[in-house]
């Protein structure tokens, strides 16, 4: 039986102009720099330090890719930091996908091996001893509710914690861009999370709604060191860029960081939406960024580009075969879409184009700086 448990209250939101810092970097400054940056945004005044801290990891694939997933460093500065800051119980986060295997992705990003340096256990969200819970969010939900109607559930290890979102900075086929709000996507979510593609600007709204009840220290630090351009998370042409973002608004980090690769992001459906409910900030022009002038920053990321496994996955989600939705990916023929991914990302694109691009990505300083770990 799933244990029933009500929210937690919300923690306190300052009615001033929220914090993004942007900090840049090179791989021989970058842990002080990671430092540096949490403490521009203020990261001890929203992580109480009597509660345990997760680290939110991303895999966005079991191989490593650069931009793609949370980098070593970054893991190894956010959990120096924290420990300076006083924080003794913190815990490393990692998620699986129907495509992902997160063991796989945490020894080949190299995630185990920046938690063994710095002491950093693990949980694995897909395995024991995690348990996942009924939970009823206070917020009223934009999507979650119709799309499982028999309850949400959330991870038992969440609740009451703080949390610290480490996505990447990089695009992505079906928001644009992705950060720290769709960082708690693979976390937040059980694995039938790809049941709310079809509504994913509603549903990471959603997701931020609950994680401001559950969370009494929710933080994000987002690693730009490499950046990734094109049709995300996987397949995209990676760029170095040398930066850190960090924030307690999770939407006003996405902001600046949509606002640096070329957006508008108020323009970007899950930013517009979360701004208008009062759950962060997407006006960049009412964010204070500190630590260096973005003024003038266009990477002139493109737009959504897509794979031939992207475009498929959209003619279900939102085009003529989005009758078939339920049939193609909520039943036990569901395989397919499954096999189809694995076929072209980790079959295909990996073994051309992918594979040449890793061998350059290695040769540069940060790449240096991976195989160090």
């Amino acid at each position: 039986m799933q244990t029933q448990i009500a929210p937690a209250h919300p923690s306190a939101r300052t009615a001033t102009a929220p914090v993004v810092a942007v900090v840049a970097t090179t791989p021989e400054t970058v842990q002080d720099d990671i430092a540096r940056a949490m403490d521009l945004a203020g990261a001890a005044q929203f992580l109480p330090t009597g509660n345990r801290t997760l680290l939110k990891v991303n895999i966005s694939w079991q191989h490593w890719y650069p931009g793609c997933s949370s980098t070593p460093w970054q893991i190894e500065g956010v959990a120096n930091a924290l420990k300076a800051m006083g924080h003794t119980d913190l815990i490393a986060a990692h998620n699986g996908t129907v495509v992902v295997d997160s063991y796989e992705g945490e020894e080949n990003n190299k995630h185990k091996a920046a938690q063994d340096k710095v002491g950093l256990p693990a949980i694995h969200l897909d395995s024991p001893p995690n348990r996942w819970i009924d939970y009823q969010p206070q917020a009223d939900m934009l999507a979650l509710g119709d799309i499982f109607p028999e309850g949400i559930q959330i991870p038992e290890c969440f609740h009451g914690t703080n949390i610290v979102q480490l996505p990447t900075m990089k695009t992505h086929v079906f928001t644009t861009m992705t950060g720290a709000m769709k960082n708690a996507f693979g976390g937040l979510l059980h694995r039938k999370r790809h049941w709310t593609h079809s509504v994913i600007h509603e549903t990471l709204v959603d997701l931020l709604a609950i994680q401001q009840e559950i969370h009494p220290g929710l933080f994000a630090v987002m690693d730009g060191t490499f950046a990734g351009d094109g049709p995300g998370p996987r397949a995209m042409r990676w760029h170095i860029k040398n930066r850190i973002l960090a924030s307690a608004d999770q939407v006003a980090i996405d902001a600046v960081a949509a606002r640096m690769m070329g957006f508008d992001p108020m323009s970007i459906p899950f930013i517009r939406l979360a701004h208008e409910r009062g759950l962060g900030c997407g006006e960049v022009a009412d964010i204070d960024v500190r630590g260096e002038d973005i003024s003038g920053v266009n990477w002139e990321f493109s737009g959504v580009e897509n794979t031939f496994a992207s475009r498929g996955q959209k003619l279900i989600y939102w085009g003529p075969l989005k009758p078939l939705e339920n049939m193609l990916l909520r039943s036990p023929i569901v395989g397919w879409a499954f096999f189809a991914s694995n076929l072209y990302h980790n079959g295909y694109w990996l073994k051309t184009k992918g594979r040449r691009r890793i061998e350059a990505a290695l040769k540069t300083e940060w790449g240096r700086l991976f195989q160090s770990y």
